[in-house]
């Protein structure tokens, strides 16, 4: 094992999923899976095999098809388990049995009700057995962080002894403290005579809000393994982070002098697609693949981007996965900012007194709005813009709502021009228009996913609604925004007909190659 790379060993199929409402089915899982290892992590931990046949056939699916990482199953220290997490491995290229032991004193003493030296014993043979089904065994002192380290020294170095190739340390209750939890990894290597004949590896959860400083503190003292997830998922306060934990080794070389083989370039579409698969939306502040993560909004911050971007942003959009930057337009936006989005959007103005005026309007709406889309600008000038016409348009709409009678909607869409007035009922004013809207175009489309979004904070905020619709197979995302979110799914759907229309269709994220 080279000392200047870090093993990236991802766990969110497994630890991942044990947040609440995180359930993946076998084909979503193996649909993560594959996108892992197109990022080229070098561990998947594709799941608990022995947690419940659908755990195993996930485990066993994700083993027989994926070929380029190491495909890694979690057991206990129990015969049982390990047979079973080696049975769903048997047809990985490359498999590895991850057993585990509780070590603190408090889980050895509530939980397991054993004593230490029963313990060890315990781990060696879990390690031993595993190790007679696969050469890569992996084995975790569980509750690391609140372990006593004379008790770790000596399980470590009985479990190197009898075949693990890495040894864990997880601080599982997010306990730890950075400065800490690195002087811990240290003295262990330190300490521990066979260190050198295992890679040491940090698990940590995001309780108190340090795993990623956790691991990174412990990656500085000697660990070359880190497990983490895709946007932090994980059970309680989740994971650390895999796209921070990368990004934060690749943006600082300097301090760290080592790297990971992650191809960034896929960490966003990974992190859309187990957002989709998962229903837990990334919150906008996120870091890395946040919304807002590349985003500008104040003037002073704006301008120093567009003449040089590395005035305010440590790494580059396009190196995870983002197609550039975003500017956000508000009323702290300057004229350069204002011109530039315009002119990327294919405005431009012939003259100074031109751009003058439509500033000055994009000011007064800007107090109005907190933030600006491109739907405002293109008002603004008076202009449209796309690689397509719009076959359907929303002229105007009206719903009725009211408690205890049933919500109406009556709205007015151009097709091709011509205007025609549609009106129905639903069980929700968004679900009553979307049937006016059937009611005259007829499409036979499948609603197959409808998510809400609030972009901005306060009184003023816009939802952005995204609305999927299939078409015999034909699959088109539609995108709406609005202060109002009837409106907002309303024009979500008409924007899906559009493209369905102009056919600028994608394949479902869940099932498509190369995500």
């Amino acid at each position: 094992m080279s000392k200047d790379r870090v093993i990236i060993f991802d766990t969110t199929l497994r630890d991942g999923e044990q947040s609440p409402g995180a359930s993946m089915t076998k084909s979503e899982k193996l649909s993560i899976a594959k996108s892992l290892e197109k990022m080229k992590v070098d561990v998947i931990e594709a799941g608990f095999a022995i947690a419940s046949p659908g755990d195993f056939e996930s485990v066993k699916s994700i083993a027989d098809s994926v070929k380029d990482s190491t495909v890694c199953s979690l057991s206990r220290a129990l015969d049982k388990d390990i047979d079973r997490a080696a049975e769903a491995l048997k047809g990985a290229n490359s498999g590895r049995i991850h057993t585990f032991i509780a070590t603190s004193p408090i889980h050895m003493e509530h939980k397991l009700r054993m004593q230490p030296d029963q313990v060890i014993e315990q781990a060696v043979a879990a390690v031993k057995r595993a190790r007679n089904h696969v050469a890569d065994v992996e084995f975790s002192c569980e509750d690391a962080g609140r372990s006593e380290i004379d008790f770790l020294c000596r399980i470590i170095e009985a479990a190197i002894n009898a075949g693990a190739s890495t040894i864990n340390i997880p601080d599982t209750v997010g306990y730890a403290i950075p400065e800490q939890f690195g002087l811990t990894m240290k003295t262990l290597i330190d300490r521990i005579p066979n260190s050198d004949k295992a890679i040491f590896s940090v698990h940590c959860h995001n309780d108190l809000g340090l795993a990623v400083a956790n691991s990174l503190s412990a990656v500085q003292s000697g660990a070359r393994q880190v497990e983490c997830t895709i946007n932090g998922l994980g059970e309680r306060a989740g994971n650390a982070s895999l796209e921070e934990i990368v990004m934060a080794i690749r943006t600082r070389k300097d301090l760290f002098n080592i790297d990971t083989n992650i191809d960034s370039q896929f960490i966003v579409p990974t992190s859309k697609l187990v957002s989709s698969v998962t229903g837990f939306a990334v919150q906008p502040n996120k870091a890395i693949v946040g919304a807002n993560a590349f985003a500008h909004e104040s003037g002073i911050h704006q301008d120093g981007v567009l003449k040089h971007r590395e005035t305010y942003e440590i790494m580059s959009a396009q190196d995870v996965g983002w197609h550039t930057n975003r500017m956000v337009l508000g009323k702290l936006s300057g004229r350069n900012a204002f011109k530039t989005r315009l002119e990327e959007l294919g405005h431009s103005f012939e003259t100074e007194t031109e751009l003058n005026q439509a500033f000055a309007n994009f000011k007064d709406l800007a107090d109005k709005k907190h933030e600006i889309y491109d739907e405002d600008l293109h008002l603004l000038v008076s202009e449209n813009h796309g690689d397509y016409e719009d076959k359907y348009q929303l002229v105007s709409l009206k719903v009725a709502s009211c408690t205890g009678e049933t919500p109406e909607a009556e709205l007015v869409i151009a097709v091709d021009g011509t205007e025609f007035k549609g009106v129905a009922q639903g069980s929700g004013p968004v679900d009553a228009s979307f049937k006016a809207i059937e009611s005259i175009v007829g499409s036979g489309v499948e609603l197959t996913l409808y998510s809400v979004n609030a972009i901005t904070s306060g009184t003023d905020s816009q939802g952005e609604v995204t609305v999927r619709l299939d078409l015999g197979g034909k699959i088109v995302n539609g995108l709406g925004a609005d202060t109002d979110i009837v409106v907002a799914s309303t024009k979500a759907y008409l924007h899906a007909l559009n493209l369905l229309g102009a056919n600028v269709v994608r394949e479902h994220p869940q099932t498509a190659e190369g995500v």
